[in-house]
Protein backbone atom coordinates (compact mmCIF):
# COMPACT_ATOMS: atom_id res chain seq x y z
CA UNK A 1 0.00 0.00 0.00
CA UNK A 2 0.98 3.79 -0.78
CA UNK A 3 1.53 5.88 2.10
CA UNK A 4 2.08 8.87 -0.28
CA UNK A 5 -0.62 11.05 1.15
CA UNK A 6 -3.33 11.95 -1.64
CA UNK A 7 -2.46 15.78 -1.62
CA UNK A 8 -1.50 17.99 -4.73
CA UNK A 9 -0.66 21.36 -5.46
CA UNK A 10 -1.82 23.37 -7.58
CA UNK A 11 -1.23 26.87 -9.38
CA UNK A 12 -2.86 30.19 -9.64
CA UNK A 13 -4.83 29.81 -12.74
CA UNK A 14 -6.74 26.79 -11.79
CA UNK A 15 -6.85 27.95 -8.33
CA UNK A 16 -9.12 30.75 -9.51
CA UNK A 17 -11.07 28.81 -12.65
CA UNK A 18 -12.02 26.26 -9.30
CA UNK A 19 -12.58 28.37 -7.06
CA UNK A 20 -13.02 32.15 -7.98
CA UNK A 21 -12.67 34.34 -4.65
CA UNK A 22 -12.12 31.65 -2.37
CA UNK A 23 -9.29 29.95 -0.61
CA UNK A 24 -8.36 26.90 -1.94
CA UNK A 25 -6.58 25.26 0.71
CA UNK A 26 -8.32 21.97 2.12
CA UNK A 27 -10.20 21.74 -0.84
CA UNK A 28 -10.23 18.47 -3.19
CA UNK A 29 -10.29 17.28 -6.63
CA UNK A 30 -9.32 15.11 -9.06
CA UNK A 31 -8.26 14.60 -12.57
CA UNK A 32 -10.39 13.40 -15.25
CA UNK A 33 -14.37 12.96 -15.83
CA UNK A 34 -16.78 13.19 -13.15
CA UNK A 35 -17.11 9.01 -13.08
CA UNK A 36 -13.19 8.32 -13.49
CA UNK A 37 -11.47 6.22 -10.89
CA UNK A 38 -8.68 9.08 -9.82
CA UNK A 39 -8.67 9.59 -6.48
CA UNK A 40 -9.54 12.59 -4.99
CA UNK A 41 -6.73 14.69 -3.42
CA UNK A 42 -6.69 17.61 -1.33
CA UNK A 43 -5.03 20.64 -2.28
CA UNK A 44 -2.44 21.61 0.17
CA UNK A 45 -0.42 24.46 -1.57
CA UNK A 46 -1.01 26.95 -4.58
CA UNK A 47 1.84 27.48 -6.82
CA UNK A 48 2.72 30.62 -9.44
CA UNK A 49 1.81 30.01 -12.75
CA UNK A 50 4.53 28.84 -15.08
CA UNK A 51 4.49 29.63 -18.55
CA UNK A 52 5.52 26.15 -19.98
CA UNK A 53 4.76 26.82 -23.77
CA UNK A 54 6.11 30.41 -23.84
CA UNK A 55 5.79 33.83 -23.09
CA UNK A 56 3.57 35.13 -25.36
CA UNK A 57 1.00 32.09 -24.34
CA UNK A 58 -1.57 31.98 -21.53
CA UNK A 59 -0.16 29.58 -18.18
CA UNK A 60 -1.97 26.37 -18.58
CA UNK A 61 -3.90 24.88 -15.57
CA UNK A 62 -1.29 22.94 -13.82
CA UNK A 63 -1.49 20.46 -11.35
CA UNK A 64 1.43 18.97 -9.00
CA UNK A 65 1.31 15.92 -7.77
CA UNK A 66 4.32 13.76 -5.87
CA UNK A 67 7.44 12.79 -7.37
CA UNK A 68 6.65 8.64 -5.93
CA UNK A 69 3.47 9.03 -7.82
CA UNK A 70 4.83 9.71 -11.16
CA UNK A 71 7.76 8.15 -13.55
CA UNK A 72 9.29 11.01 -15.56
CA UNK A 73 12.49 10.30 -17.17
CA UNK A 74 13.89 14.13 -16.73
CA UNK A 75 13.13 16.23 -13.43
CA UNK A 76 13.72 20.03 -13.34
CA UNK A 77 15.40 21.64 -9.78
CA UNK A 78 14.25 25.38 -9.75
CA UNK A 79 16.79 27.43 -6.78
CA UNK A 80 16.78 30.73 -6.23
CA UNK A 81 19.68 32.14 -5.37
CA UNK A 82 21.34 35.63 -4.24
CA UNK A 83 23.78 36.82 -6.82
CA UNK A 84 24.82 35.47 -10.38
CA UNK A 85 22.93 31.83 -10.28
CA UNK A 86 25.50 29.75 -12.34
CA UNK A 87 28.07 30.53 -9.33
CA UNK A 88 26.67 27.87 -7.10
CA UNK A 89 25.62 25.58 -9.95
CA UNK A 90 28.57 23.47 -8.82
CA UNK A 91 27.34 23.11 -5.34
CA UNK A 92 23.96 21.66 -6.43
CA UNK A 93 25.17 19.44 -8.48
CA UNK A 94 27.55 17.85 -5.85
CA UNK A 95 24.65 17.55 -3.69
CA UNK A 96 22.82 15.73 -6.28
CA UNK A 97 25.60 13.37 -7.18
CA UNK A 98 25.87 12.53 -3.58
CA UNK A 99 22.31 10.64 -4.06
CA UNK A 100 23.04 9.54 -7.85
CA UNK A 101 26.44 9.71 -9.11
CA UNK A 102 25.32 8.93 -12.60
CA UNK A 103 22.29 11.34 -13.24
CA UNK A 104 23.12 13.35 -16.13
CA UNK A 105 22.58 17.35 -14.84
CA UNK A 106 22.53 20.41 -16.70
CA UNK A 107 22.46 23.76 -15.24
CA UNK A 108 21.07 27.08 -16.82
CA UNK A 109 20.16 30.11 -15.36
CA UNK A 110 16.98 31.49 -15.94
CA UNK A 111 18.55 34.64 -18.34
CA UNK A 112 19.56 31.95 -20.36
CA UNK A 113 16.00 29.96 -20.15
CA UNK A 114 13.94 33.27 -21.18
CA UNK A 115 16.60 34.52 -23.92
CA UNK A 116 16.04 31.23 -25.63
CA UNK A 117 12.28 31.74 -25.17
CA UNK A 118 12.73 35.41 -26.66
CA UNK A 119 14.85 34.54 -29.40
CA UNK A 120 12.30 34.58 -32.16
CA UNK A 121 10.18 37.43 -30.83
CA UNK A 122 13.62 39.46 -30.64
CA UNK A 123 14.75 38.65 -34.06
CA UNK A 124 11.33 39.83 -35.13
CA UNK A 125 11.01 42.88 -33.59
CA UNK A 126 14.46 43.69 -34.46
CA UNK A 127 13.83 43.11 -38.13
CA UNK A 128 10.53 45.10 -37.66
CA UNK A 129 12.71 48.03 -36.01
CA UNK A 130 15.12 47.79 -39.07
CA UNK A 131 12.39 48.68 -41.49
CA UNK A 132 10.78 51.24 -39.21
CA UNK A 133 14.05 53.06 -39.50
CA UNK A 134 14.54 52.73 -42.72
CA UNK A 135 10.50 54.15 -43.27
CA UNK A 136 11.02 56.74 -41.15
CA UNK A 137 14.06 58.14 -43.15
CA UNK A 138 11.99 57.73 -46.50
CA UNK A 139 9.44 59.63 -45.06
CA UNK A 140 11.55 62.67 -44.04
CA UNK A 141 13.38 62.28 -47.40
CA UNK A 142 9.96 62.42 -49.11
CA UNK A 143 8.76 65.23 -46.99
CA UNK A 144 11.36 67.39 -47.69
CA UNK A 145 11.35 66.49 -51.07
CA UNK A 146 7.73 67.57 -51.79
CA UNK A 147 8.11 70.82 -49.32
CA UNK A 148 11.61 71.68 -51.63
CA UNK A 149 9.55 71.02 -54.53
CA UNK A 150 7.04 72.96 -53.25
CA UNK A 151 8.74 76.14 -52.22
CA UNK A 152 10.33 76.18 -55.78
CA UNK A 153 6.96 76.02 -57.86
CA UNK A 154 5.81 79.06 -55.48
CA UNK A 155 9.27 80.94 -55.66
CA UNK A 156 7.21 83.85 -57.37
CA UNK A 157 4.60 84.42 -54.92
CA UNK A 158 6.89 83.95 -52.28
CA UNK A 159 8.70 87.00 -53.48
CA UNK A 160 5.58 88.96 -54.16
CA UNK A 161 4.60 88.71 -50.67
CA UNK A 162 8.23 89.69 -49.31
CA UNK A 163 8.23 92.29 -51.96
CA UNK A 164 5.00 93.87 -50.40
CA UNK A 165 6.04 93.83 -47.25
CA UNK A 166 5.82 90.59 -45.36
CA UNK A 167 8.55 89.11 -43.06
CA UNK A 168 10.78 86.08 -43.42
CA UNK A 169 8.85 85.13 -40.04
CA UNK A 170 5.45 85.53 -41.80
CA UNK A 171 7.49 83.09 -44.98
CA UNK A 172 8.42 80.87 -42.72
CA UNK A 173 5.42 80.18 -40.85
CA UNK A 174 3.17 80.05 -43.93
CA UNK A 175 5.12 77.20 -45.41
CA UNK A 176 5.63 75.49 -42.19
CA UNK A 177 1.55 75.48 -41.25
CA UNK A 178 1.05 74.21 -44.59
CA UNK A 179 3.74 71.46 -44.88
CA UNK A 180 2.79 70.53 -40.89
CA UNK A 181 -0.88 70.10 -42.27
CA UNK A 182 -0.29 67.34 -44.43
CA UNK A 183 1.86 65.83 -42.29
CA UNK A 184 -0.35 66.00 -39.31
CA UNK A 185 -3.12 64.23 -42.04
CA UNK A 186 -0.96 61.39 -42.87
CA UNK A 187 0.10 60.94 -39.00
CA UNK A 188 -3.48 60.39 -37.99
CA UNK A 189 -4.10 58.23 -40.76
CA UNK A 190 -0.93 56.22 -39.97
CA UNK A 191 -2.22 56.07 -36.14
CA UNK A 192 -5.43 54.75 -36.43
CA UNK A 193 -3.93 51.79 -39.00
CA UNK A 194 -1.20 50.96 -36.52
CA UNK A 195 -3.83 51.10 -34.00
CA UNK A 196 -5.85 48.47 -36.66
CA UNK A 197 -2.97 46.02 -36.79
CA UNK A 198 -2.18 45.93 -33.15
CA UNK A 199 -3.30 42.11 -33.26
CA UNK A 200 -1.11 41.16 -35.38
CA UNK A 201 1.54 42.19 -33.35
CA UNK A 202 0.46 41.03 -29.70
CA UNK A 203 2.08 37.89 -30.33
CA UNK A 204 5.43 39.35 -30.29
CA UNK A 205 4.95 41.45 -27.59
CA UNK A 206 6.07 40.66 -23.48
CA UNK A 207 5.31 42.72 -20.73
CA UNK A 208 3.48 45.71 -23.23
CA UNK A 209 0.19 46.01 -24.50
CA UNK A 210 -0.35 46.20 -28.35
CA UNK A 211 -2.07 49.76 -27.83
CA UNK A 212 0.97 50.91 -24.95
CA UNK A 213 -0.47 54.76 -24.72
CA UNK A 214 3.48 55.93 -24.21
CA UNK A 215 4.48 53.99 -27.29
CA UNK A 216 1.65 55.50 -29.05
CA UNK A 217 2.49 58.99 -27.98
CA UNK A 218 5.98 58.59 -28.13
CA UNK A 219 5.66 57.45 -31.87
CA UNK A 220 3.93 60.46 -32.95
CA UNK A 221 5.97 62.80 -30.91
CA UNK A 222 8.91 61.43 -32.91
CA UNK A 223 7.33 61.47 -36.03
CA UNK A 224 6.18 65.15 -35.76
CA UNK A 225 9.73 65.98 -35.21
CA UNK A 226 10.46 64.49 -38.19
CA UNK A 227 7.97 66.22 -40.39
CA UNK A 228 8.64 69.38 -38.64
CA UNK A 229 12.59 69.11 -39.26
CA UNK A 230 11.93 68.28 -43.42
CA UNK A 231 9.41 71.36 -43.31
CA UNK A 232 11.82 73.80 -41.52
CA UNK A 233 14.67 72.94 -43.86
CA UNK A 234 12.89 74.50 -47.38
CA UNK A 235 10.56 76.59 -45.20
CA UNK A 236 13.90 78.15 -44.14
CA UNK A 237 15.30 78.44 -47.61
CA UNK A 238 12.34 79.91 -48.98
CA UNK A 239 12.53 83.08 -46.53
CA UNK A 240 15.51 83.84 -48.32
CA UNK A 241 14.41 84.29 -51.55
CA UNK A 242 15.28 87.30 -53.42
CA UNK A 243 11.89 89.19 -53.92
CA UNK A 244 13.94 91.58 -57.29
CA UNK A 245 14.89 87.57 -58.93
CA UNK A 246 11.74 85.81 -57.65
CA UNK A 247 9.64 88.78 -59.75
CA UNK A 248 12.19 88.07 -63.18
CA UNK A 249 11.14 84.80 -63.25
CA UNK A 250 8.65 83.34 -65.62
Amino acid sequence: MNDTPAATVINESLARQLWPGENPMGKRLKQGAADSQAAWREVVGVAADVKQKGLEQEAPLQVYLPLALRNSSSVGLVVRTEGAPLAFAKTVEQAIRSLDKDLPLRSRSMDELLGNARARQRLTLTLLAILAGLALLLAGIGIYGVMSYAVTERQQELGIRLALGATTRDVLRLVLVQGMKLALLGLVLGLAAAFAATRWLQGLLYGVAPTDPLTFVGVALLLSGVALVACWLPARRATKVDPVIALRCE
